[in-house]
């Protein structure tokens, strides 16, 4: 059974025209699966469909063997989902250390203790800890976004969802996320990735699928797809 299934989803915002054609695709337990596409495709309503932001209109979500279409997102964020959005979503006036907890919100209700989720991403990002009482507007944009993945790390994910988180990096900084995304997967969550760094993205993942207007144009192993013709030509420079 998938970790995550949609099966021929469409959706759209309001009462707008329609955005998702039948999307279908699956993230097997334990995977790195990046969806790669033009500007406009239909990447990030797939995402947010996902999470509940936007309803589908036909179709269905599951996880793990679930039903989740039409769960609301706080509903679908306690099943273990957990998104960092494009533009990565950081509350500027909290500091770092209460932009982590606000996402273990669930957990300190219940009285838990957060040293073993705190350790885990001040050891991925370092310099988190030592800014852990700056404000959230303070920080670079390459740490904003090491917050946004350490936000998302406090809620106990078993599928992180990315949009597009190398948007705005230094190339440097773009290959220090993608090992630290490698690192998050390693030790066991699964991720789903949106990303226009095509090439990057397909060489740190398992398997990828290349959505043009609002719909699956083809899948494969990552490997094949950075061979593939149609794939290098449209996404991967030539």
């Amino acid at each position: 059974m998938p970790l995550l299934e949609l099966r021929d989803v469409h959706a759209a915002y309001a009462d707008e025209v329609e955005v998702l054609h039948g999307i279908s695709l699956m993230v097997e337990q334990g995977q790195f699966v990046t969806l790669i596409g033009a500007n406009g495709a239909g990447k990030t309503t797939t995402m947010k469909s996902i999470m509940g932001q936007v309803r589908s209109r036909s179709g269905a979500i599951l996880f793990e063997g679930i039903d989740i279409t039409g769960r609301s997102t706080p509903e679908i964020a306690r099943l273990g989902l957990a998104l960092v959005p494009e533009g990565r979503g950081v509350f500027p006036g909290l500091s770092v250390y209460d932009n982590l907890r606000v996402a273990a919100t669930r957990w300190i209700r219940r009285g838990e203790r957060l040293d073993a989720e705190l350790q885990q991403v001040f050891e991925l990002f370092p310099v988190l800890a030592e800014r852990r009482n700056q404000y959230g507007w303070s920080l670079s944009g390459g740490q904003q976004q090491m917050l946004a993945i350490g936000r998302a790390l406090m809620a106990r994910p078993k599928l992180m969802l990315l949009d597009e988180p190398s948007l705005g990096l230094a190339p440097n900084l773009v290959e220090q996320v993608f090992e630290t995304l490698e690192r998050i997967n390693d030790q066991g969550v699964s991720i789903l990735l949106v990303e226009q760094n095509a090439f990057m993205a397909l060489e740190f993942s398992d398997r990828g699928y290349v959505i043009e207007r609002g719909a699956v144009a083809f899948s494969d192993d990552a490997d094949a797809l950075m061979t593939d013709q149609r794939v290098k030509a449209a996404y991967l420079g030539g």
